[in-house]
């Protein structure tokens, strides 16, 4: 007659186990993820959850760090690999309304939907610089097309980049209450359209 083993770890896929998770903080946000909801999703017990990955902040990390370098890659790319900064911005907000309806996944985009309701000071603070960043990197690339003379002069390009973020941010949470790819398609032709002019050519009259 056979032995039972006891005790023994139960073995697993840890990147399907990790793409589990992030689609359950994906779908629900990190406050509204439980541990129990995790294992339950990622089909391993807790024991194994925590010899892993750590607690469910440190699990939640990983996540957000394999999001960027997959799903969420997106924004990146597009900064440094179009020759033009309005060809990036566009590039963005196209892809985002690709990405965040794209039936495969939840809706939206993850590092912005994981803190709502967030409750815990180092998550928030670590998603909103997380935020920050890509601020930080649409601004960087406007005032390269400044400085190739893609934008006026006078272009506030702060500016320019919180409006860019709020519309991807927006359309991430229109994503979420049902827009279709074609609806976040006509925001982002809506921006588009709020572009700032390039500068006029010389015309004959000027001296």
């Amino acid at each position: 007659m056979a032995t039972k083993q006891r005790g023994r770890p139960r073995s697993f896929d840890r990147e399907t186990a990790l793409e589990k998770a992030m689609r359950a903080f994906w779908e629900n946000g990190y406050e509204g993820t439980s541990v129990s909801e995790l294992t339950r999703e990622m089909g391993i017990g807790a024991p194994s959850l925590y010899a892993a990955f750590g607690d469910k902040r440190s699990l939640f990390e990983e996540v957000v760090r394999v999001y960027g370098t997959t799903h969420g890659a997106g924004p990146a790319r597009a900064l440094t690999e179009e020759p033009t900064a309005r060809g990036a911005v566009e590039r963005l907000l196209r892809e985002a309304a690709d990405e965040f309806t794209d039936p495969g996944h939840p809706h939206g985009c993850l590092v912005i939907h994981a803190a709502t309701n967030c409750t815990t000071p180092e998550v928030e603070q670590a998603l909103r610089d997380q935020r920050g960043a890509s601020l930080t990197a649409i601004e960087d690339r406007l005032r390269q097309g400044m400085a190739t003379q893609e934008l006026p002069e006078g272009t506030d390009a702060a500016a320019l980049a919180r409006f860019v973020g709020a519309v991807f941010q927006g359309m991430s949470q229109q994503s979420r209450d049902g827009a279709s790819r074609g609806e976040l398609e006509a925001i982002a032709d809506l921006a588009m359209a709020a572009w700032p002019a390039s500068e006029p050519a010389a015309s004959g009259h000027r001296a």
